[in-house]
């Protein structure tokens, strides 16, 4: 009888270590530094939120509030717009050989694909097919007017807003990036 007393305490004591040790997270150490870390106070955006009184979390930004480091260009994309940014919108970078070399590499990224490397319109996008954009030194704007004499604002404008088939590229370059695609284009559109 003392035989199986002490075989059940063993399979108890074995059972019990068994059910510890497997709970037990084994790259813990038991100590916690910083419990925030591991058990966030924060909401999740998709979360409700109790603190707000249409009960979100993500919240749209007020009226009139503008984010950091965002250019604001106050320029409708209309034909007014586009007339009204020719006149009014100059380049605000220095025409420096580095900025020049910068838009050139933009350019060969961004905007060769459909104008070609020298601008003239025979990108590798419209070697599949695609309708090709007019050349900046011998082309005729959809808007009228001559390719070659595009002023700094109305090429801004069509960076930022896009033209026909062409889209934004406001999100791809930032207003001084547009700067110096425009400093090349300027180049283009002499050859």
């Amino acid at each position: 009888m003392n035989k199986f007393r002490i075989l059940g305490t063993i399979v108890i004591i074995i059972a019990a270590s068994i059910v510890v040790t497997s709970c037990k997270d084994k790259r813990s150490t038991g100590w916690e530094y910083a419990p925030n870390m591991y058990e966030h106070l924060a909401y999740d955006p998709d979360q409700k939120n109790p603190n707000f009184k249409d009960g979100k979390t993500a919240q749209v930004p007020p009226a009139g509030t503008i984010p950091v480091g965002f250019t604001k260009f106050d320029y409708p994309n209309t034909k007014e717009g586009y007339e009204l940014a020719s006149v009014e919108v100059k380049t605000v970078i220095a025409q420096t050989q580095a900025n020049y070399k910068d838009g050139k590499i933009l350019f060969e990224h961004f905007c060769s694909p459909c104008h070609g490397v020298t601008g003239q319109g025979d990108g590798l996008v419209v070697q599949h097919g695609y309708p090709a954009p007019p050349s900046y030194s011998k082309g005729q704007s959809s808007r009228g007017g001559a390719m070659k004499d595009l002023t700094d604002g109305k090429i801004y404008h069509t960076i930022t807003y896009g033209v026909n088939a062409m889209g934004s590229y406001a999100s791809q370059l930032a207003p001084e990036e547009r700067w110096k695609v425009i400093m090349y284009v300027h180049h283009l559109q002499t050859l």
